[in-house]
C-alpha cells in the first residue's frame, strides 16, 4: 500500500524530525497535532493540523482531538473492500496510511513522588492507544510505528519501495498490541491505588500484593534446552523497559546458554550479592557447592573450591567484583560451564580465551550484585504463587545464645557467614562454615540430621573447630550431636521447636555454643 498521508502524535520524541523529514521529502503528507506539530513546524517541515482534517478542534483541556471519524475511518477503512471506499468517499473521509504514535509516560508518572489522584487519572492516555490499535488492527493496509527504534528501518523501506511491506506492518501491529496491552494492565495496577472510602478520591501506597498483576514479557533469546535437551525453553524480559540482573548480562564468549545454566547462575549471583567483601561462590545443580569472602578475590575463590573440589567440575561460577588476572589463572585450572562477574580484567580474558566452550557473562557496572525488589514467582498446575524475595538479613544483635557456653567472635563471625550461604541451599539445609568460608554443605534431604550426615561426609577439609548453621530448627537432637562428632564447636538456628529444651541440652553435654536467631530460611 503506498504510503500517501501520515498521522504524527508522539509523546518521546527522539528522532522525530530526521525520520518525518525524510516522510515529507517523499511527498506524504504530514498531520499532527499539539506539541508534535509545532516541534515539526519548527523543524521546518509542513504540517496539517488534525483539527484541519476532522473540521473540530481540540477540546476537553486536550482530551478529545484525534477521537474522530476523520481519523478513526481514514485508519481503519479497508483499502479492498468496495463498501468501505465507498463510505469514505460519500463522507470526505481522506485515508490515513502511516501512524506514528507513543503514549504518555505512565509509568513514569506514577512513580513521581507527591503525586495526586488527579494527575494519575490525567496522564491515562485515551487518543494515543485508540489510533495505535485501529492502526494495528488494519495492519493490512496502515503501518503503525510505536518505538522510535523502527524509524530507520521503516524509512529505509519507504525508500525502496514507497510503502511498507506486510511483513513489517503485521510485526509493527504485533509491538503495538503489545505495547497497548503493557499499557493498560499497569493502569489496572496503579489504580488499585485509588481509594474512594471518604468519598473522595484518594492516592494510596502502593500494594506489594496487589488484587491484580499483569505481567508483560518479550523473548530475549532462544536457549539451547530446557531442564533436559527434549525440553524447549527461551529467556523472556519484561517488556517496554531494560532488563536488568542476569537477564541484561553480556555474554562474552562460549556457546548458548541452557536453561540450567541460567538457573544455576541465578542462585551463585543471588549469594554472591550477600558480601560485602570480595567474594566467589560455586553453585552445582542449584545448590552452593562452596562460597567463601576474604580480602583478596583469588583467596575467596580457592577457599570457596577447597570445600568440595569434587562438586565444583563442571560447575558455574559466580563473583562480587570484576575478575583479575591472577584470580583468571586459577580458575582456568578447573573445568566450568560459566562464569558471571561484574567485569574481567584484559589479562583475565586472555588467560580464559583459551576455553571456548567456557561462557563468560558481565553484569552491568551499575549492578554489581544484580540483586532487586522484584516478586518470586513460581508456576502450579492452575496458577502462580507469588511471594517477596527474601532479603533478610541477620546482625550479630539478632543472635541469642541459649547454651552454657556462648559463642567466641571467632564463632559469631563464622555463624554470620555460614547462615548466609545457608539461606541459599535447598532445604533441609546444613552449611558447617569458619569465618569466610564454607567447609561441608549438606543440601535438600528429607530429614535434617541426614544433611548433617552428607555435609560431614562430603566435607573436604578438617571440620574440627568449624560451626554450623541450620536453615530450621532441629527437630531432635541427632543432627546436632553429629555435628559435634565431627567437630563442630557451635551452632546457628532459627529455634522454635517443641524440643528445644532436648536440642540445647545435646549441645551442652558436648560443650558446644548456640545461637538461635529466630528466622527460618526454607529455601523450595
Amino acid at each position: 500500500m503506498p504510503i500517501e498521508r501520515a498521522l504524527v502524535s508522539v509523546y518521546d520524541k527522539s528522532g522525530l524530525t530526521e525520520f518525518v523529514r525524510q516522510l515529507a521529502w517523499r511527498g506524504i503528507e504530514i498531520v499532527s497535532t499539539g506539541g508534535t506539530a509545532k516541534l515539526l513546524r519548527e523543524a521546518g517541515i509542513g504540517v496539517r493540523d488534525v483539527s484541519e482534517l476532522t473540521g473540530w478542534p481540540e477540546m476537553l483541556g486536550g482530551r478529545v482531538k484525534t477521537l474522530h471519524p476523520k481519523v478513526h475511518g481514514g485508519i481503519l477503512f479497508r483499502r479492498g473492500e468496495a463498501g468501505d471506499r465507498q463510505k469514505v468517499a460519500e463522507h470526505q473521509i481522506a485515508p490515513i496510511d502511516l501512524v506514528v504514535v507513543n503514549l504518555y509516560p505512565f509509568e513514569a508518572t506514577a512513580a513521581k513522588p507527591g503525586l495526586t489522584p488527579e494527575e494519575l487519572i490525567e496522564n491515562i492516555d485515551i487518543g494515543g492507544p485508540t489510533m495505535v490499535r485501529s492502526a494495528a488492527k488494519n495492519f493490512e493496509s496502515v503501518a503503525v510505528v510505536t518505538d522510535p527504534g523502527d524509524y530507520a528501518a521503516v524509512a529505509t523501506e519507504i525508500a525502496a519501495r514507497g510503502e511498507v511491506s506486510l511483513a513489517t506492518r503485521l510485526e509493527l501491529a504485533r509491538k503495538a498490541f503489545a505495547l497497548t496491552a503493557r499499557y493498560d494492565g499497569r493502569i489496572a495496577t496503579e489504580l488499585e491505588r485509588l481509594s474512594a472510602a471518604t468519598g473522595s478520591i484518594e492516592l494510596t501506597e502502593r500494594e506489594f500484593l496487589p488484587e491484580r498483576l499483569h505481567f508483560a514479557f518479550t523473548r530475549r533469546q532462544e536457549l539451547r534446552y530446557g531442564e533436559n535437551p527434549h525440553q524447549r525453553a527461551a529467556l523472556y524480559v519484561p517488556a517496554g523497559s531494560a532488563s536488568t540482573g542476569l537477564a541484561s548480562a553480556h555474554q562474552l564468549q562460549g556457546k548458548d546458554l541452557s536453561y540450567n545454566n541460567l538457573v544455576d547462575l541465578e542462585a551463585a549471583l543471588e549469594l554472591a550479592g550477600e558480601f560485602r567483601r570480595p567474594a566467589a561462590v560455586i553453585v552445582k545443580h542449584n545448590n552452593p557447592c562452596g562460597a567463601a569472602e576474604q580480602d583478596a578475590l583469588v583467596d575467596a575463590y580457592t577457599k570457596a573450591l577447597a570445600c568440595d573440589p569434587v562438586s565444583a567440575y563442571g560447575g558455574v561460577m559466580a563473583f562480587n567484583r570484576a575478575m583479575d588476572a591472577v584470580t583468571a589463572e586459577e580458575v582456568a585450572k578447573l573445568f566450568v560451564e560459566c562464569i558471571v562477574a561484574p567485569g574481567y580484567a584484559s589479562e583475565a580474558l586472555e588467560k580464559l580465551a583459551s576455553k571456548k566452550n567456557l561462557r563468560l557473562l558481565q553484569l552491568p557496572a551499575a549492578e554489581p550484585s544484580a540483586r532487586d525488589v522484584e516478586r518470586e514467582v513460581k508456576r502450579i498446575s492452575g496458577g502462580l504463587l507469588v511471594q517477596e524475595p527474601d532479603r533478610h538479613e541477620l546482625a550479630e544483635a539478632d543472635l541469642k545464645a541459649v547454651t552454657r557456653r556462648a559463642p567466641s567472635p571467632e564463632e559469631i563471625e563464622a555463624m554470620l557467614f555460614g547462615w548466609k550461604v545457608c539461606k541459599h541451599v535447598k532445604s533441609n539445609a546444613i552449611v558447617f562454615a569458619r569465618p569466610g568460608m564454607t567447609v561441608g554443605v549438606g543440601a535438600g534431604q528429607m530429614s535434617r540430621v541426614d544433611s548433617v550426615k552428607i555435609a560431614v561426609m562430603k566435607a573436604q577439609l578438617p571440620l574440627a573447630g568449624s560451626v554450623v548453621a541450620s536453615d530450621a530448627f532441629f527437630p531432635f537432637p541427632d543432627g546436632v550431636e553429629e555435628a559435634g562428632k565431627a567437630g563442630a564447636t557451635a551452632v546457628i538456628q532459627p529455634g522454635g521447636s517443641v524440643r528445644d529444651p532436648e536440642v540445647i541440652a545435646a549441645a551442652d553435654r558436648m560443650g558446644m555454643a548456640m545461637v538461635f536467631c529466630g528466622v527460618r530460611h526454607f529455601r523450595h
